[in-house]
């Protein structure tokens, strides 16, 4: 039974998930019917013979019932008139019948059986007799006065033949019923799952660009978890991409202004220049490499912490270790600006996430603040727990503070960040760690201040 067809990727041919369901089903189906046929050929034998051996017994009773034959020199051996008018059925038998007197002389013998030796014994019996060696199936019993024997008795071979053909009757209908069953079984499994070759279908055709989302008309209980899944997972693929289109657009216009300004500058420097301009020319061609490097790291810091949601595990970060590392790294650049970098942090706060997105994530703070800031700016990283558990790290300035002539300064050092991709680096990192990025209230006598809170319960650092 085939699937409707549905879009494979050219990679090669994969399981199909029906012929797999119908493949066990009908291994079961199999072993149980193989069970049927077995268990009901040996039913059938046993009350062939059971019935057989009753026919025996009920044919001995009617003839002891009988007036008994009267002694004669010899025995009598009646031959059957042969009456195939009378084969009317297959469970008709041939029974041969022998009489003895008390004295074990052979009355009377009715069939083709050769004479079968004399004894006193009763009941069932499986005899070997005549230079054939035929084995036949008889029954003795005595009358009430132990005056006369009857013996009773059918070929084996007859007996085997009748149990062969009531054990086939029984199963007989299990050997077409296989077939049978298994196309029904394969048209249910084909209709069971046409729902799902819908919901297969109706995925294949979402565009994920556009508002579209799996109708509610895949009502299953089991495809609701499904289609809500993947209605979710559209939904954020949607937010992804209309960000990521937006970032692109905007990095391509902040990449355009400082590679056009290089090439311009880079015309010039081929004319005559004096060696002023000369020296302006180069100095902007290397602001303009800046500011194009600067965009290009933070692009790569956004596809690192891509990369870290998708693959790497969490693990236990000290922050507190952390932010010192980074503040020790940007000492010397705060000390040349005539910046105060300071740390308030306790000895050690450990929370799990990504070491390497964390460290991303502080140094973009401390760059901002170093370069969107006046020089003589007052900076400091801040680190604590959250009352309700986990842990939040911040970065405050002073930088907003009135200047001379009482103009707030602010003034931004190069190169500038006018993407704010820093920014969008550390959302992405917060939201990787379950947290939350934006401004925060600035406690005195700073001006502005960044937040990253990291809700995840906290752990003991490590000994």
């Amino acid at each position: 039974m085939n699937a409707p067809p549905v879009s494979r990727p050219a990679s090669g041919r994969r399981p199909s998930l029906t012929r797999q369901l119908l493949l066990w089903s009908l291994g079961a189906l199999a072993i149980v019917w193989g069970s049927f046929v077995f268990i009901g050929y040996q039913t059938g034998v046993h009350e062939a013979d059971e019935l057989t051996d009753g026919h025996l017994a009920s044919v001995a009773a009617l003839l002891l019932n009988l007036r008994a034959t009267e002694a004669m020199e010899g025995p009598q051996r009646t031959e059957r008139t042969p009456t195939p008018w009378l084969k009317s059925h297959d469970y008709q038998q041939t029974i041969s019948v022998v009489q003895w007197d008390a004295q074990g002389r052979v009355l009377s013998i009715t069939g083709s059986v050769p004479e079968p030796p004399f004894s006193d014994a009763e009941g069932f019996a499986d005899l070997t007799l005549g230079p054939d060696k035929v084995a036949w199936r008889s029954f003795s019993q005595w009358d009430a006065g132990r005056t006369r024997k009857i013996m009773v008795m059918l070929e084996l071979r007859e007996r085997d033949e009748l149990a062969d053909d009531i054990a086939g009757q029984l199963i007989e209908p299990g050997l077409w019923l296989l077939p049978v069953v298994s196309l029904a079984l394969g048209l249910a499994l084909w209709r069971g799952l046409r729902p799902l070759y819908a919901l297969s279908a109706d995925v294949a055709a979402l565009d994920p660009a556009s508002a579209q989302r799996l109708a509610s008309r895949h009502a299953w209980s089991e495809f609701e978890s499904v289609v809500a899944s993947i209605n979710t997972l559209l939904d954020r693929q949607q937010v992804a991409m209309v960000r990521e289109r937006r970032l692109a657009n905007e990095v391509a216009h902040e990449l355009r202004t400082p590679l056009s300004s290089i090439a311009l500058q880079a015309s010039a420097l081929a004319g005559e220049l004096t060696e002023e301009a000369r020296a302006q020319a180069l100095a902007r061609i290397g602001q303009d490499a800046l500011r194009a490097g600067h965009v290009l790291n933070q692009l790569l810091a956004l596809a690192r912490a891509s990369r870290a949601e998708l693959h790497e595990a969490k693990a236990p970060v000290d922050l507190s270790a952390l932010a010192r590392s980074v503040c020790a790294d940007y000492a010397q650049a705060a000390w040349k600006r005539g910046d105060d970098l300071g740390l308030s942090a306790p000895t050690a706060l450990t929370v799990p996430g990504h070491a390497v997105l964390l460290d991303i994530a502080v140094r973009n703070l401390v760059e901002n603040a170093l370069k969107h800031t006046p020089e003589g700016t007052q900076i400091a990283v801040q680190l604590g727990m959250a009352d309700v558990g986990g842990a939040w790290l911040q970065v405050c300035d002073d930088g907003g503070r009135p200047q001379a002539g009482g103009a707030p300064g602010r003034a931004a050092a190069v190169p500038v960040d006018s993407l704010h991709l820093g920014h969008e680096i550390l959302r992405r990192v917060a939201d990787i760690h379950g947290g939350h990025f934006g401004a925060a209230p600035a406690p005195a006598p700073f001006t502005t201040c960044y937040r990253l809170d990291l809700p995840s319960p906290s752990v003991p650092a490590p000994g």
